[in-house]
C-alpha cells in the first residue's frame, strides 16, 4: 500500500512540475536549484519531485525567485538545442566568442533565431560573464548566454 502511495505521489509531482524558462528538463524552482549541475535520472526526478511537492515552481514563477522568470516564455526546444550544441562545441564557441566571430556564433544565431552580429558582439563583450572560469559547464554557459541575449 505504501509503495502505491509513493508511486502516486511521484507521478503526481512529475505532472505538476512543468518547464518554465529553463534549459534542463526539470524547469525552475527549489529542486532545480538544489540539484543544479548534476545529470542523470535520479537528480532530475528528485528536482522535479521537490518542485512539485513544495510548489516552488509556481511560487518562483509568480514572484521571480528560485531561478524562475515571471515574464519567461515556454520555449524548451530552442534552449535544449542550444544546450546540446554548446555541450558539443563549447571550446570552439569560447574561442569564437573571444574573437567575436566564427562558425559557432553563426550556427548559434541560426538556432536562437537572432541576428548573428548582435550575438557576436554580445558574446565578445560578455565573455567573462559567459565563461567565468575554465571549469564552467555547458548548462551555465547556456544560461549565461540566454541572460546576455535577453538583456
Amino acid at each position: 500500500m505504501k509503495k502505491i502511495f509513493w508511486a502516486s505521489v511521484l507521478c503526481g509531482a512529475m505532472f505538476v512540475s512543468s518547464q518554465a524558462m529553463a534549459v534542463d528538463s526539470t524547469g525552475c524552482g527549489l529542486g532545480s536549484m538544489a540539484w543544479r549541475g548534476q545529470s542523470g535520472r535520479v537528480p532530475q526526478i528528485l528536482a522535479a519531485t521537490t518542485n512539485g511537492i513544495f510548489g516552488t515552481q509556481t511560487f518562483g514563477i509568480t514572484f521571480g525567485t528560485s531561478g524562475c522568470d515571471p515574464n519567461g516564455r515556454i520555449t524548451g526546444g530552442t534552449q535544449k538545442m542550444v544546450l546540446a550544441f554548446i555541450e558539443n562545441n563549447m571550446e570552439q564557441y569560447a574561442m569564437d566568442a573571444a574573437r567575436g566571430e566564427g562558425e559557432t556564433i553563426d550556427t548559434l544565431a541560426g538556432i536562437m533565431n537572432v541576428d548573428r552580429n548582435v550575438l557576436a558582439q554580445k558574446s565578445q563583450e560578455n565573455f567573462a560573464y559567459i565563461f567565468p572560469n575554465q571549469d564552467v559547464d555547458a548548462v551555465s554557459v547556456t544560461l549565461a548566454l540566454f541572460e546576455v541575449m535577453k538583456a
